[in-house]
């Protein structure tokens, strides 16, 4: 199995709701989010790549263009946009666009991921 990655980044503000009242994350707050799109594939193409990376330029458009410097709670409609809704909700939208694509992870700070891969 071959399998690439790309990393995109952008940066958002969300507010998470039913955690305890002194959790930090149900004050409005923002991250700077990198994001990976992973795709895998058994074979590779003519010239031989899984698919060129130049392809995912919709992607990073997607991202600058819906989510860069916004709320996510407004954009993606729900009170808990946690990581990995927001890991499903970029799954979905990549992989309705390129039929490799299996796994996507958000990084919320350097140090937590949270993966979206379908079993």
């Amino acid at each position: 199995m071959f399998r690439i990655r790309k990393s995109f980044a952008f940066s958002a503000s969300h507010q998470l709701f039913g955690l305890a009242d002194d959790h930090p994350c149900t004050r409005l707050h923002g991250h700077n989010y990198e994001v990976i799109v992973e795709l895998a594939s058994d074979t590779l193409n003519s010239t031989g790549f899984v698919r060129d990376y130049r392809e995912l330029s919709d992607f990073k458009a997607y991202i600058d263009d819906n989510l860069d410097h916004r709320h996510l709670n407004d954009v993606l409609g729900q009170d808990n946009t946690t990581a990995e809704r927001l890991a499903k909700h970029l799954y979905d939208w990549a992989h309705a666009r390129w039929p490799e694509v299996s796994a996507v992870s958000v990084s919320e700070t350097p140090k937590t991921w949270a993966e979206y891969r379908p079993s």
